[in-house]
């Protein structure tokens, strides 16, 4: 599987327990109940675990893979991406999208037109920021907020209203 052909769900934080079980944090929401596998980026590789359980508790969800059954085993893969296929995630309704489908997405202003081209949809908590270059200067757009107006998957284009003086701070 090719990594362009998939998308991070999340990452193995750390070993748990003695049968090789992993704690895993999550960066997007996905029902790993109905999927066998999943893929694991090792070296820059994908190489797919199936998964034999997994248990969710409010702040943390554990995994256990087949063939991973130590704790030395699953210190392997600690710190580890988890990768799904791009066919596997829902649709999402109009104007919404994944962090990783906009990427190289135009930026234009309602006022000043075009701002230039999205390189990364950063995560700082709850918040999701676009990241672009006006000018020289890095820039981030809140995306829970007013200022984008529309997502037009089709042209590859993120509308957005920004205030007076937004591009100045």
């Amino acid at each position: 599987m090719n990594k362009e052909d998939c998308y991070s769900i999340g990452y193995i934080s750390k070993t748990h327990g003695l049968k090789g079980e992993v704690t895993v944090v999550f960066t997007e929401a996905i029902d790993l109940e109905s999927m066998g596998a999943v893929f694991i980026e090792v070296k820059n590789s994908l190489v797919p675990y199936f998964i034999q359980s997994f248990s969710e508790r409010p702040d943390k969800a554990f995994i256990k893979f087949e063939e991973i059954d130590t704790p030395e085993n699953a210190n392997m893969i600690k710190g580890c991406a988890i990768y799904v296929p791009k066919t596997t995630r829902p649709a999402l309704k109009r104007g919404h999208f994944y962090n990783d489908e906009v990427i190289g997405f135009s930026i234009e202003d309602e006022t000043l037109g075009a701002l230039g081209i999205l390189t990364e949809v950063l995560q700082s908590g709850p918040t999701r920021l676009l990241q672009f270059h006006y000018q020289g200067k890095e820039v981030l757009i809140p995306v829970n907020g007013p200022f984008i107006t529309s997502v037009n998957k089709s042209k590859k284009l993120i509308k957005v209203s920004l205030p007076e003086g937004f591009l100045d701070i």
